[in-house]
């Protein structure tokens, strides 16, 4: 657009030139040399002196010249210079222009990585006219993915802040489709923490990791060789007339921990290997003055506030001795992505978390460990969100249980009808997952306080 309108600067000068140099032949009778000698300084304002003296007509005419070719001039020279300008900083200006389409974005979907199977599926969301962003760390890569017209940040999917810009609060769904499974399980981990309402599926070519990922907070994990096998074997079963049942019944006991390397640690000082061992556990992360290194060396020393991320972490024994003493809060959500991430944020916070996935369970398990506060979702299987709150009330009275109800439900009769049957909190579902652990913080603050 800028050279276009360069060109058109330039015609209108080159215009304004002929109809100046033909006004001096018809009005001043000047030869055609003469006349385009004056139209040009004219134009110019040069301040040349006249090949003879103007007749009070041909005064006037230059008088007009002089103002519509210095403004024609000035058009120029302002297109050009924004031409060079827009060349300057033409990288700068198409980053935020992105960013704001971006952060117009609502219920996209976040692809991380841009390999085959991200392409396949970039290409095939744009045929569906479905928004989404693709988050990829490669240059050059991105200038691939800038020249096929989509939406993308470039940096590191494993990191909170690529994920925020690539607005994960309001996405619907994020595809982890990196070229390494620890690098989808850190995005798995990280996306769960910033959204935990978020769908997100994930890569995984090793068998052994797909366990780990889905722990980490994927709601699903799809093998591409994994996947064609089946497909062949499926085809090839019902090409022949038979059936098979297929089990993919997933175990969602352990959760990933984090665990900081307190002063007076008995793990300061001591290498990751020797950590490891002696925790009968993986060490897969180290996250070392905000920096994160995916299955770090195992002759590592570990320092004071030094993060490790340990999988497959089993009960309070395995938890640094300040957690163990803890107090109890109880989760129930019959989703069990959710349930990991509740755990998780509640543990960092200090508590010891036990979890239920239906309301009779989770009654049971409130009636016998009788913790300190308690997190229930309003839609549950067997008794409702509201059901076990009534429940709760009238079976231990005044006991001093704090109880705080998980809706998407934002009607005012639904907060009505919950602090009526003795909820203490109603919290709205979003994508700030740190909303839940804050109020029950906060709830359980004045008696922290006189302890």
């Amino acid at each position: 657009m800028v050279n276009n309108r360069i060109v058109l600067a330039l015609l209108v000068c080159l215009a304004i030139m002929v109809i100046g140099a033909t006004g001096y032949v018809l009005l001043e009778d000047y030869s055609v040399v003469d006349a385009v000698y004056m139209a040009v300084i004219t134009i110019t304002t040069v301040g040349f002196s006249e090949i003879r003296p103007l007749s009070h007509v041909g005064r006037i005419f230059t008088i007009v010249l002089i103002l519509v070719g210095f403004s024609s001039l000035a058009y120029a020279g302002h297109a050009a210079a924004e031409l060079l300008l827009e060349k300057v900083w033409s990288g700068k200006s198409e980053n935020t222009k992105m960013q704001k389409k971006i952060s117009r974005l609502i219920k996209h979907c976040i692809i991380c990585g841009f390999g085959r199977v991200g392409q396949a599926t970039a290409a095939r969301f744009k045929d569906l006219d479905c928004p989404f962003v693709i988050i990829e760390k490669s240059p050059e890569i991105c200038q691939r993915i800038k020249e096929a017209g989509y939406l993308f940040v470039e940096g590191d999917a494993t990191r909170a802040e690529t994920l925020l810009a690539a607005g994960i609060k309001k996405a619907n769904g994020l595809l982890a489709m990196l070229d390494s499974d620890p690098l989808n399980l850190f995005a798995v981990l990280t996306s769960r923490e910033l959204n935990p309402i978020l769908r997100i599926i994930s890569r995984c070519a090793d068998s052994d990791s797909e366990q780990k990922i889905l722990r980490a907070g994927a709601d699903s994990v799809i093998s591409p060789y994994a996947t064609t096998g089946k497909y062949v074997a499926e085809d090839i079963l019902s090409a022949t007339g038979q059936t098979k049942a297929l089990d993919s019944g997933v175990n969602y006991c352990a959760l990933p921990q984090w665990i900081v390397i307190q002063e007076g640690s008995s793990m300061q000082g001591k290498t990751i290997a020797l950590v490891s061992g002696e925790m009968g556990r993986e060490i897969i992360g180290l996250r070392r003055r905000e920096r994160d290194f995916i299955h770090p060396d195992p002759t590592e020393v570990l320092a004071v506030e030094d993060m490790i991320l340990v999988l497959d972490i089993g009960q309070e024994d395995a938890l640094p001795q300040k957690q163990a003493r803890s107090r109890k809060i109880v989760i129930i959500d019959d989703n069990p992505v959710i349930v990991r991430l509740y755990a998780r944020l509640f543990q960092k916070a200090g508590f010891i978390p036990l979890t239920a996935g239906d309301g009779r369970e989770g009654l049971d398990l409130l009636m016998e460990e009788k913790p300190e506060a308690a997190v229930i979702d309003f839609n549950l299987p067997v008794f409702s969100g509201i059901e076990v709150c009534r429940r709760v009330r009238d079976q231990l009275g005044d006991y001093p249980m704090k109880l705080i109800l998980f809706t998407a439900d934002e009607e005012a009769e639904t907060r009505k009808q919950a602090l009526a049957v003795g909820a203490d909190e109603v919290i709205i579902k979003s994508a700030e997952a740190s909303e839940v652990v804050d109020a029950v913080v906060r709830l359980l603050q004045p008696k922290s306080e006189t302890v």
